[in-house]
């Protein structure tokens, strides 16, 4: 290729490339594989998020929030959930679950891009991104600094209800004051697939061995997914499960990042239920680094027990 080859966006994604590779830290390179029948699960970080104690968990009781996250060693001032981006390798397919944040919403995400190039996968090769919902930190790394649809070989999936929710002109206005800029964000990025998106019902196997599984709470219409090959399924959570602590040992206490409180318990639940009575392997986009491993019953409420 000459330099006369060399778009803006081939040269920003040689560069960034480059500079990753040599000088990523050990511990944002991506998580080892997982083997599902002939196809192999993998995560990709994107960095972390830093949010504020009394956004994520306003309507819970304080002293048992911090007597909990002390228990765990975790800050009892912010929460810095990590960004898991799950890809699956399956015959000559190169599926992501999400995008990731890109570079415009805090500054300790947006890491996708190095990490892919650490893992040795090229956004060119990506052959479908399915989203799990339309949340910053899940698609507004659909477009690069220069407005430009990255993964453009790619087909994109998205649950029709998710897609009709955000793409509704009332949208905006009828989002509370501080998620506006998520309606405003959703809109501008899905304005660029509204010619080549895929929508898809709760049950569908949207790609071959890859199930939608109705978890609306979190948003309108979050989706799950069910990865079939293996000897047993694997879920692709998404923020139905957000908090490798809260969500598991309190499932009934709302969290504000869930834009249906009320649902949203409902489903974590009866998902943690399904999870713990089938035995099944999850992983979870905010779970930590990388995001993998099973849910099992601890008295009334659960546990998550990482992969080993």
């Amino acid at each position: 290729m000459t330099s006369l080859d060399l778009t803006r966006r081939n040269l920003l994604r040689t560069s960034v490339a480059a500079a990753g590779a040599l000088l990523l830290p050990v511990g944002l390179r991506p998580a080892r594989a997982l083997e599902i029948g002939e196809a192999v699960l993998s995560t990709v970080s994107d960095g972390n998020l830093v949010l504020p104690l009394d956004f994520s968990y306003p309507d819970v009781p304080m002293d048992e929030l911090v007597a909990l996250l002390t228990e765990n060693g975790q800050p009892t001032d912010t929460l810095t959930p990590e960004c898991n981006v799950p890809f699956l390798k399956s015959g000559d397919r190169l599926i992501m679950f999400d995008v990731g944040s890109g570079p415009n919403f805090m500054p300790s995400a947006g890491k996708l891009l190095d990490n892919m190039a650490e893992a040795g996968f090229d956004p060119a090769d990506v052959t479908d991104v399915v989203f799990t919902h339309c949340h910053p930190d899940h698609l507004w790394g659909l477009v690069d600094d220069f407005d430009e649809v990255l993964f453009s070989n790619a087909s994109f999936h998205m649950g029709r209800a998710e897609w009709e929710f955000w793409r509704d002109p009332g949208t905006v206005d009828a989002m509370p004051e501080e998620r506006k800029t998520f309606a405003v964000g959703a809109q501008n990025r899905l304005a660029h697939l509204e010619d080549m998106i895929n929508l898809f019902e709760p049950g569908a196997e949207v790609l071959p061995g890859v199930e939608a599984v109705d978890t609306a709470g979190h948003t309108p219409g979050h989706m799950a997914f069910l990865l079939h090959g293996g000897s047993e399924p694997v879920l692709v959570a998404g923020d139905a499960l957000t908090h490798f602590a809260m969500s598991f040992q309190h499932p009934a206490w709302p969290s504000g990042s869930d834009q249906d409180p009320e649902m949203g318990v409902a489903t974590r639940l009866k998902l943690l239920d399904r999870l713990a009575t089938d035995k099944a392997a999850l992983t979870a986009y905010h779970l930590p680094r990388p995001g993998e491993g099973r849910v099992e019953r601890d008295g009334t409420a659960y546990r998550f027990v990482a992969s080993g």
